[in-house]
């Protein structure tokens, strides 16, 4: 039921969407040479366009993430009458005027029809306007935005939502107008440029009953129109298509969607787990139904006498075991209302299970209880009900050749799925210890974090910098506008002096001061970095990494350094000389393979990053907050560490492994239960003979070998199949990752001690003690 519900979260998202089914996205996939790849993002003018030339589209709309370019967004409430409330929010968008007419917000304050239509108006979540404006309206209030792509304005606040009851791929703080930023600005420039840029997310609606394999089949055409001579000038072939809304959540191949998607193979692995845990526990009823057979084979024989016929006991059997299944549903009703709100807090997603609210899902458990009560009983209602009366009333009731082979077939089983368990968690954990270890080819540690949003705090770098210069605790510091780890959509098509631009290789770009690199402790492995022993490289100067210059066709780093490199935008051809190389590192997760990547030298940036000594960071971040505030007491000091801020990205993994470790020893701990029931029948149907080989001389430790053996003889023949579905299974589930931990056979090692280990714990308490029973007492009546 927990794996169940949190299943039903992750598949509902943006179905409460009005028209959600005639809703879709808008994806691009790119093909240039020597990379491929699937985005959200289209450029400005496409959606506006499309409602232009298809008939079959109503209605589209923008939306651009400012976390493309800023993970923090700094708002202030300047109308306190002292110094301004300001705080950093995340999760912030740039919107079209009619972003509210696609998606729903549950407004408390404004009305979503109008909120967006005038410039500079925002948009804000109630938890949002409480931080600002404490317990008064916000409604008509100003808040200043200091952001790094859409500039410092005053926005007037029409709008306020709760959060809504079902999920959405938008996760939402604060949504702020096109009209009047300085993206406004820049989109208009933009407007006849199909080709770059793609960092708007577009969405737009399709009459009712319009096929939207129609509209799949007009991009060609409209791509040519608009961009062919553009994509032909880059060297790119570009690729449109439509995604259903509800279908966004769940698109793995768009990893940077508007939020991160689920992965479905982890879904896929949970909702395994559920299914297989249940399975386990009506193998368990199956095996002690029919292990303890013999002590229902009388009862049988007599009804059989009676007259019962063999439906009527098909019946019994059957009711019993529904009805222990419905006893045990009420049961976990409660549990699950108990234990929902830690799998949430697990989760970080909003669970509930509110029995109004959810009444199919209710009714869905209810069957699934009353379908497991019939799944396993129906095995025991058959075998029982087939004794022959003669035979058990005479006392010559045995267990069928059948019935053993079934129930060891059981047993193995079980075995399978707790070894793919077994080797699922320890490979996730494994690939979860190499992400936390891996060389990232840069300085991780000691390293803050501290954003720069406000056109104050910008001009004040170099500032900054020197008053940091003079904390002993601090290394370096430097400045860019994006640091690893961060989204950075910034690139060029970057080509040879001597290829033309179809040749050109795309090549994310990062802007940066003199002291970043150096901060970064990132090494040149020819040439140099940036300097200010080197005042010229203010002047078309270009660091690439190792990758850019394999891209690039060079033979060598030494090759490259001194060489010119060209881009070409809008029409103009920029040239600039390579001074140095530098090592490949990871400037994104290692769910992405390192591409080819440069620097370039500009003063500012979005962040700077201050590596420190090791130490306490306590006096090293009040030292940092006191050097800030001298020079800007308005912006409020906000700072992180980069080696938590880079393990951000693997939150979903380690929420998977979590839940995966969880459920694996509950599973587990259901399938100890049923093998310690069998193993106390094995033990009393075998007190007699043991009682016999004791008499002769058998050793405590022989007994209890002889009844274990064959426990372990399953163990070791349910690793033989369950290996390979695991290591299938795991193999799949590691290709997300570019950069993976090889599956050793050293976990599997593990996993089969391990499995032999609970084996041996939960069967010899019955055998130890079965070998150390008086054989008098279990002889005496012999």
């Amino acid at each position: 039921m927990l794996i169940s519900i949190y299943l039903s979260y992750e598949w509902s998202y943006d179905g409460y969407q009005r028209d959600a089914k005639n809703v879709y996205q808008i994806e691009s996939e790119f093909k240039m040479p020597g990379s491929q790849f699937t985005m959200a993002g289209t450029p400005a003018p496409m959606a506006k366009t499309l409602l232009k030339d298809f008939p079959e589209v109503t209605a589209a709309t923008r939306l651009m993430q400012l976390a493309l370019f800023e993970d923090k967004t700094l708002l202030q409430n300047k109308g306190t009458g002292g110094a301004p409330l300001s705080f950093y929010e995340e999760k912030g968008f740039l919107v079209d005027s009619n972003f509210f007419q696609f998606f729903s917000y549950p407004f408390i304050e404004g009305d979503p029809a109008s909120a967006l239509q005038a410039p500079l108006s925002i948009v804000l979540s109630e938890d949002a306007a409480h931080k600002l404006f404490g317990s008064t309206l916000a409604l008509g209030k100003i808040v200043h935005v200091s952001s790094g792509v859409n500039g410092d304005h005053d926005f007037r606040v029409t709008g306020v939502y709760k959060p809504n009851t079902g999920p959405s791929h938008i996760d939402a703080r604060f949504f702020l107008t096109f009209r009047g930023g300085d993206m406004e600005t820049f989109m208009k420039r933009q407007e006849n440029d199909f080709t770059t840029n793609n960092m708007f997310d577009a969405y737009i609606r399709l009459h009712a009953g319009a096929d939207p394999r129609t509209v799949d089949a007009k991009f060609p055409a409209f791509l040519d129109k608009y961009a062919g001579k553009d994509m032909k000038a880059y060297g790119i072939a570009k690729r449109e298509f439509l995604v259903p809304l509800r279908e966004i959540h769940l698109r793995t191949d768009v990893p940077k969607n508007v939020t991160p998607p689920a992965s479905r193979t982890s879904l896929y692995i949970l909702g395994s787990i559920a299914a297989f845990t249940l399975l386990i526990a009506c193998i368990n009823f199956m095996n002690l139904a029919t292990a303890r057979s013999a002590k229902r084979s009388s009862e049988v024989g007599i009804r059989k006498v009676m007259g019962a016929v063999r439906g009527s006991l098909i019946g019994q059997f059957l009711g019993e075991s529904v009805l222990m299944s419905v006893m045990a549903f009420i049961l976990a009703l409660g549990l699950t209302t108990l234990l929902l709100p830690a799998l949430a807090s697990v989760t970080q997603r909003d669970l509930n299970f509110r029995l109004a609210e959810h009444i199919p899902l209710l009714l869905g458990f209810l069957g699934l209880a009353v379908f497991a009560g019939l799944i396993a009983g129906i095995y025991p209602a058959f075998y029982l009900s087939s004794f022959q009366p003669a035979r058990v009333l005479k006392g010559k009731f045995s267990n069928s050749l059948s019935a053993i082979a079934l129930r060891k077939g059981l047993v193995v089983f079980q075995f399978i799925i707790s070894v793919v368990l077994i080797v699922s968690t320890v490979v996730i954990n494994d690939q979860m210890n190499y992400l936390q270890n891996q060389d990232l080819g840069f300085e991780k540690t000691s390293q803050v974090v501290i954003p720069l949003r406000g056109s104050a705090a910008k001009g004040m770098v170099e500032a900054l910098e020197a008053q940091f210069g003079q904390i002993s605790q601090v290394m370096a510091s430097g400045a860019g506008l994006y640091y690893p780890g961060l989204i950075n959509p910034s690139d060029n098509f970057l080509y040879r002096d001597d290829q033309r631009a179809q040749e050109a290789h795309d090549t994310h770009m990062n802007y940066v001061d003199f002291g970043y690199m150096q901060t970064l402790g990132l090494k040149a492995v020819a040439g140099r970095i940036f300097s200010k022993e080197f005042p010229g490289d203010t002047a078309q100067r270009i660091i690439l990494n190792e990758s850019a210059v394999k891209a690039l066709g060079y033979a060598s780093p030494q090759a490259a350094v001194g060489a010119f490199v060209k881009t070409d935008f809008q029409g103009t051809t920029y040239r600039s000389q390579v001074v140095g190389v530098v090592r490949d590192f990871h400037y994104e997760d290692l769910h992405t393979l390192v591409t080819p990547y440069a620097f370039q030298l500009q003063g500012g940036g979005n962040y700077i990053l201050v590596h420190a000594r090791p130490g306490p960071a306590g006096p090293l971040i009040a030292s940092l907050s006191k050097a800030w505030h001298k020079l800007d007491p308005d912006e409020p000091f906000e700072y992180s560490f980069l080696d938590e801020d880079f393990q951000k990205n693997y939150a979903a993994e380690e929420r998977l492994s979590t839940l995966i470790r969880y459920f694996t020893v509950m599973a587990i701990l259901i399938s100890c239960l049923g093998l310690f029931g069998l193993a106390s029948f094995s033990a009393e149907q075998r007190i007699r003979e043991i009682g016999i080989r004791k008499v002769l001389g058998a050793s405590i430790s022989g007994i209890v070998m002889m009844l274990t053996k064959d426990f372990l003889i399953l163990v070791g023949f349910a690793m033989v199949i369950a290996a390979p579905v695991a290591w299938l299974v795991m193999s799949k589930w590691l290709h997300s990752f570019a950069y993976q931990t090889p599956i050793s056979w050293v976990v599997f090692l593990i996993t089969f001690l391990v499995t032999l280990g609970i084996t041996m714990v939960t069967v010899s308490f019955h055998a130890v003690r079965a070998g150390l029973a008086n054989p008098i007492k279990s002889l005496k009546t012999e």
